[in-house]
């Protein structure tokens, strides 16, 4: 089997480190790895497989003369802007975690279990993006729904972890528990988001628009269609919860008008669908949470319901991982489809 060389971006941060989890997990066929982060961490190590490798300082000129196939940038909009052409002229494919690249025309927005076929489209800019994580479960579960009746409308809510914000988010969340619990709340520092995490919810993600949307909320809606190829509306609040790892959702699914919704059908097309795993029994507590979904590559999908009074409309909860399913396990399963694609020609 042929194997490859792969670089990767961002290669001390939250994302980064999941990658190299997954690529161990998997089985990624490697025959050179390139770790590349800022000048602060350039100089530490990772261990991967049998291996130490040392972080280098990602410049302009890393990658000349590398070899490399593969490049997973996931260290910021900004980062990606700067260094990712460096990486396609010199012969790498970047695929992009960040959002810089995402709504861009020639640049290919890829979930592999529903458009695949758009990975062909890479050649044009060298460049896949990777979509929001909210973005990724979602559209996981309206592919084999849309197939089956067609969408017209979607509402979705988000209950999104603050792993989202990154490690600062996690660590504001734990220190504001620990303050809770040692009556120092009052004390507490609030930076890594707009109030106190702990203990709360933050309908606000992402700068707020002039529509009286989020941009966390119009990359949903923006994103949705790019990926899906579909012009059907759809809504988004966006809440930051108190959770550490896996955002959920719920979403409300209107059909065609004609429509009369089938759950059976529904929670059938659901289960056949590639990475996704319905866990939907009431009577037994058995339903998809952020514990049942963290570390994991699924995307779990439950409270499959008939709404009261239109027969054309569904209401799932769904949830996955976002660092992996939302990012790095993506961002894998893209190389792992694009690797097929080029040893088919």
């Amino acid at each position: 089997m042929k194997k490859y060389n792969v670089a990767v971006v961002g290669a001390s941060g939250a994302v980064g480190e999941e990658l190299f989890r997954v690529l161990e997990e998997v089985d990624f066929p490697i025959d050179n790895l390139l770790p590349l982060a800022s000048a602060n961490s350039a100089g530490n190590t990772i261990e991967f497989g049998d291996k130490v490798y040392h972080i280098e300082e990602l410049t302009e000129s890393v990658f000349d003369g590398r070899g490399i196939d593969i490049a997973f940038f996931s260290a910021g909009g900004s980062i990606s802007e700067k260094y990712a052409q460096y990486a396609v002229d010199a012969g790498a494919v970047v695929i992009d975690n960040t959002s810089h690249f995402r709504m861009i025309d020639r640049v290919p927005l890829v979930v592999p279990e529903v458009n695949p076929e758009d990975i062909e489209l890479w050649e044009d800019t060298g460049i896949i993006a990777n979509p929001n994580c909210s973005t990724i479960q979602m559209v996981q579960l309206l592919k084999p729904l849309h197939d089956l009746y067609g969408i017209k409308r979607v509402d979705v809510s988000t209950y999104q972890a603050v792993s989202g914000a990154g490690k600062a988010g996690m660590e504001e969340l734990v220190q504001q528990m620990q303050d809770f619990f040692a009556f120092k709340l009052d004390e507490t520092k609030v930076e890594a988001f707009a109030h106190q995490i702990a203990l709360n919810v933050i309908p606000h993600i992402d700068v707020p628009q002039e529509n009286g949307y989020t941009k966390e909320e119009m990359k949903m809606v923006n994103e949705t269609a790019k990926i899906m190829g579909t012009d059907f509306a759809l809504s988004a609040t966006c809440v930051r919860v108190p959770v550490l790892r896996s955002h959920s959702e719920s979403i409300t699914i209107q059909f065609e008008n004609d429509v009369n919704v089938s759950v059976e059908k529904c929670r059938e097309v659901l289960s056949n669908f590639e990475n996704v795993t319905v866990i939907d029994d009431m009577s037994k507590n058995e339903y998809p949470m952020p514990i049942t979904a963290t570390d994991t590559d699924e995307t779990y999908v439950g409270r499959i319901r008939k709404d009261l009074f239109s027969d054309n409309i569904l209401h799932i909860w769904g949830v996955a991982d976002q660092v992996r399913v939302g990012a790095a396990t993506n961002a894998v399963r893209i190389a792992q489809k694009w690797i097929k694609l080029e040893e088919n020609i």
